[in-house]
């Protein structure tokens, strides 16, 4: 009769078997991911072998925060760390975007960190594009034809003179301001209104003519990207053209308008007139009414006497 297999037996043999299943594990896992492991290792970028797993276990590309982190260690740049790049990739973020975007600033030597650079790319905005506009200022049309279809800003002299003027508005990003900053469509509204209120305030057409750049500095002291995310640098003035004389036309409307007034009026008088003509007849009428009414009672009051005895006739008399 065959002995009964030990319960010690069992568990050896069971803890080998699970021995070797965490083995085959650990080797199809070190094969997987040994690229990436010795590529994290050769460029000092600290990322072991357990972290890649864990990444792999908590949904997180490996492919992306190693290469990342790789340009971040090769770039000097020592804020980056691997917990900021997986918790950035978990929340939806572009993070090869952003460490790019530090790269760019640490080059730059612009002041961006982690923190601000993860925060503007999560609020949609595009942190390697602010950057590289911070560094290469952006040149904006204004008025912007492509989204408000005029070709030209639109202003009045003091003398009535229209002028229409084109500008050249170069910015760059404000990254202190990005996050809740106005955007480009604010700025350029703001200097189409500077524009023409400067060429408003102007006292002639001349003056703007002879010197457009006072409209640039007019509208350059106001601070107009105050609580925007660019930073206007300068405001030239490309073209001005001459139009119409909106005085000479608004004098010539009111003395139009003025002219029907007085028509109006005349016309009121007149009316007034030929009315009150009219009541004077119609009373003329009336009185002539009442003379005649009074006539046709003196021969009745001329009997009454002669029947009182109160009036004879002249023959009785003698």
């Amino acid at each position: 009769m065959d002995k009964p297999i030990d319960i010690w037996q069992m568990a050896a043999i069971g803890g080998i078997l699970f021995g070797l299943v965490l083995g085959v594990a650990f080797l199809v896992m070190f094969l997987m991911f040994f690229n990436l492991w010795l590529r994290a290792f050769v460029t000092r970028a600290n990322i072991g072998m357990i972290r890649l797993v864990t990444m792999k276990l908590r949904k997180v590309n490996p492919q992306v925060i190693v290469d990342t982190k790789v340009m971040a260690v090769q770039a000097g740049l020592a804020d980056v760390q691997n917990a900021g790049l997986e918790a950035h990739f978990l929340a939806g973020g572009n993070v090869r975007r952003v460490v790019q975007a530090l790269i760019a600033a640490h080059r730059a030597k612009i002041d961006l960190n982690w923190d601000t650079a993860s925060a503007i790319d999560l609020a949609g905005r595009n942190v390697l594009e602010a950057v590289q506009t911070s560094v290469n200022p952006k040149v904006i049309d204004c008025p912007d034809s492509k989204r408000t279809g005029r070709q030209t800003l639109d202003g009045v002299a003091k003398n009535g003179i229209q002028l229409k003027v084109r500008a050249r508005v170069t910015v760059r990003t404000n990254l202190n301001q990005l996050i809740g900053g106005a955007t480009e469509e604010t700025v350029i509204a703001r200097v189409g209104e500077g524009i023409v209120s400067a060429i408003g305030s102007s006292e002639s057409h001349l003056d703007v003519l002879e010197n457009p750049t006072l409209i640039a500095h007019a509208v350059l002291a106001k601070g107009l990207d105050a609580q925007t995310a660019f930073e206007i640098v300068s405001i030239d003035i490309a073209d001005i053209d001459v139009g119409e004389n909106v005085g000479a036309r608004l004098q010539a409307d009111q003395a139009e308008a003025d002219m029907r007034v007085a028509r109006a009026k005349a016309e009121e008088r007149r009316a007034k007139a030929v009315a009150n003509e009219q009541q004077m007849k119609a009373l003329t009428a009336e009185n002539r009414a009442k003379v005649v009414l009074a006539e046709s009672e003196v021969p009745k009051a001329i009997a009454a006497a002669f029947l009182a005895g109160n009036l004879r006739s002249k023959a009785a008399v003698t």
